[in-house]
C-alpha cells in the first residue's frame, strides 16, 4: 500500500505545482487518511519541497480501525501538548524553503488560517480547494474491496434483524441492535447514525429513531451502513409489518422500486450526474409525487458517507468507471409513511457487466 499512498501524494503534488504552489498542507481528516494511510486525532499532512511529513499532536496510538501511517512517511510529533499541528506544519514547510503553501480553506477555521499567516509570514497562502476530494472520487480495486466487505456486513446485520420479532419494539432499540450486529460481524462501526422509521415516520430521509413502537400494518424503513477499514457503504430497505400490505402500500412501493431501478440502470461511465437523478425522479414526478421527493437521488461513498458526486437535479459532471454511489429514491407521505430503497453500487462499463451491486438484501416487499 505504500506505493499507493506515494502515488496519490505525487498526483496532488503535480496539481499543486501546476497551480504554482511549492507545498501543500492537508488538514481534513478523510483527506489525510487517503494520502497518508491514517489520520490520527488532529494530525495533518505536509507535502513539502524536500520531505512529506505527517505532523501529529502526540504519540501515535495503535488503533487498527483508524489505519496505520504509510511507513514511507516521516512522522513529526509535537514536543509540547496543546500545540496546533496545522501551525507547526506551516512552519516546517517554510523551514524547507517553500515560498507558497496551499491549504484546505474549506476545512481550516479563520483563526487557524490567521495563525498560519502569523507563524510563517513569508509564505504565500493559496487555496487547495477540493483537489484531494476530486482525487478520491474514482476508487481503486482495494478501496472497492473494502466497500464490498462493508456491504456484506450491512447485509448480514439487516438479514438477522429481519428474522427476529419486531412488533412492540421501539425504533431506537432496533437501531441500537443493528449497530451492535455491525460490529459483531467485523465492522469498525456504523457508517452513520442508523435510521429505523416505522408507521408515519417511514420513508423519511435521515429520520432519527424515536421511542415509537412497531405496530401491525406499519411500513418499516431501515437505513444503515458499515465502516470497514475506514470505507463506508449504505443500504436502505422498506418492509411491511405483520399482515399482507395494503393496496396503497403495494402501489407506493412498486413506484419507488421502479424509480430506484431506473436510477440504477442509468449508472454508466459518461452518464451525467443530473441524468441519473432525472431517470429516478421522473418516475415519481409523473405519478404526482414531485413535492414529496428528497433533494437528491444519491451520492458518492468512500472514506466519508456523503462524498462527491452528488446525483441531484443541478449537479454538474459525468460519472467515471469505478465510482461507488448510492441510488436512494424515496417518497414520504406526511401522516401516513412512505418508502425508501437504497443501494450502494460501483459504476462499471457495460463490457464489464454494468453497475456492480454491492448491497444485495432482497428488494421484494416482504411482510415481516
Amino acid at each position: 500500500m505504500s506505493e499507493v499512498y506515494a502515488t496519490r501524494r505525487a498526483q496532488l503534488r503535480e496539481r499543486c505545482n501546476a497551480a504554482g504552489t511549492a507545498a501543500a498542507l492537508v488538514s481534513r481528516p478523510a483527506n489525510v487518511r487517503y494520502l497518508a494511510g491514517a489520520a490520527p486525532q488532529g494530525a495533518v499532512l505536509l507535502l513539502g519541497r524536500s520531505d512529506d511529513l505527517l505532523v501529529c499532536a502526540g504519540p501515535l496510538e495503535d488503533r487498527p480501525t483508524e489505519g496505520r501511517p504509510d511507513e514511507a512517511l516521516r512522522l513529526h510529533v509535537l514536543s509540547s501538548t496543546g500545540g496546533d499541528p496545522v501551525v507547526a506544519a506551516a512552519g516546517l514547510g517554510a523551514a524547507q524553503g517553500a515560498d507558497s503553501l496551499a491549504v484546505e480553506e474549506h476545512h481550516l477555521t479563520v483563526a487557524r488560517h490567521r495563525a498560519v499567516s502569523s507563524v510563517a509570514p513569508g509564505l504565500r497562502l493559496a487555496d487547495l480547494g477540493a483537489a484531494v476530494e476530486q482525487l478520491r472520487v474514482v476508487k481503486d480495486e482495494e478501496e472497492i474491496s473494502c466497500l464490498r466487505i462493508g456491504a456484506e456486513i450491512a447485509d448480514q446485520a439487516l438479514g438477522e434483524l429481519l428474522e427476529s420479532i419486531l412488533v412492540g419494539r421501539t425504533e431506537r432499540h432496533l437501531a441500537l441492535e443493528l449497530e451492535r450486529r455491525l460490529v459483531d460481524h467485523g465492522a469498525d462501526g456504523p457508517a452513520f447514525a442508523t435510521s429505523v422509521a416505522t408507521g408515519p415516520h417511514s420513508g423519511r430521509r435521515g429520520h432519527r429513531p424515536t421511542d415509537r413502537r412497531v405496530e401491525e400494518g406499519d411500513f418499516l424503513s431501515v437505513c444503515l451502513g458499515a465502516t470497514y477499514r475506514g470505507y463506508r457503504c449504505e443500504i436502505g430497505r422498506t418492509f411491511v409489518i405483520g399482515t399482507s400490505p395494503a393496496d396503497w402500500q403495494i402501489e407506493l412501493y412498486d413506484l419507488v422500486f421502479a424509480a430506484q431501478r431506473a436510477g440504477r440502470e442509468s449508472l454508466a461511465p459518461g452518464a451525467a450526474y443530473r441524468e441519473v437523478d432525472r431517470a429516478a425522479r421522473q418516475v415519481l414526478d409523473s405519478a404526482g409525487y414531485a413535492e414529496a421527493l428528497p433533494p437528491l437521488t444519491g451520492h458518492g461513498v468512500g472514506l466519508e458517507i456523503d462524498e462527491d458526486p452528488q446525483l441531484a437535479p443541478a449537479a454538474m459532471g459525468k460519472l467515471d468507471a469505478c465510482v461507488p454511489v448510492t441510488v436512494e429514491p424515496g417518497v414520504h407521505l406526511p401522516g401516513r409513511g412512505g418508502v425508501r430503497i437504497d443501494d450502494t453500487l460501483v459504476v462499471r462499463p457495460e463490457a464489464d457487466g454494468g453497475p456492480e451491486l454491492l448491497t444485495i438484501t432482497t428488494k421484494e416487499l416482504l411482510a415481516l
